[in-house]
């Protein structure tokens, strides 16, 4: 393993070298044991990826980073096609990912989250794109989805019971506001309306209900 699978840190990304030689099959085993081996000193971070050695077709390359993202905390963004402005690009690509406005107010993500990927932050996130099935947003603040809502979302990490999510299409795996956890509910025989829904704590329990002019009014910021 340690010959056919190495992992070269830069800043912003990580360059996989993976040996010209090694079947495909075999690759992928070594690079899930190289990442969970390696779990606790990669932690948890957003990272571009490229990949040397070995050619990959696109199809393998985003089986690599599902493998990558099972066995560590990392949630690769994006692949880099290696160049010699390298560095650069890497920074660049995290920099387009994950927009910071104000400390105070929160963070815009734009992109799509797909199964195993983990978005975590500090402040309040507005998500421009979807959260699949199997994907999770942590935030101590709220959670706003311009897109469907499939995954997990944790708003108000640090306790905060003011936190709420907000999605376009609302049909959630499942929702925690502070201490409290909600599950999805089953699903309706009948095909719903997609309408914009907020999802909030109040005495307790977490509500979902559509989000309209009068349940605007009543946000706690």
């Amino acid at each position: 393993m340690n010959d056919t699978v190495v992992i070269k840190g830069t800043k912003s990304g990580i360059i996989l070298v993976l040996n010209a030689d090694t079947e495909y099959d075999v690759l992928k085993k070594d690079v899930a044991a190289k990442f969970k081996a390696s779990a606790a000193f990669l932690g948890e971070a957003q990272k571009a990826i490229t990949f040397q050695g070995k050619e990959l077709s696109d199809d393998q390359k985003l089986e690599m980073i599902d493998i990558i993202q099972e066995n560590c905390q990392l949630s690769i963004v994006c692949i880099m096609e290696e160049n010699e402005k390298m560095e650069h690009s890497f920074q660049q690509a995290i920099e387009n990912k994950m927009i910071q406005t104000d400390y105070s107010t929160g963070q815009f993500f734009k992109g799509n989250l797909r199964s195993g990927q983990v978005l975590d932050v500090e402040t309040s996130i507005i998500i421009i794109g979807d959260v699949k099935a199997g994907a999770k947003v942590v935030s101590k603040g709220n959670v706003i989805i311009l897109g469907s809502l499939k995954g997990n979302v944790y708003a108000g990490s640090a306790g905060n019971e003011n936190a709420f999510v907000v999605a376009l299409d609302m049909d959630p795996m499942q929702i925690r506001i502070a201490d409290t956890i909600a599950r999805a509910p089953d699903k309706p025989k009948t095909k719903q309306p997609k309408e914009t829904k907020i999802a909030f704590w109040e005495d307790g329990n977490i509500y979902i209900e559509p989000l309209d002019k009068d349940v605007m009014n009543d946000i706690r910021l």
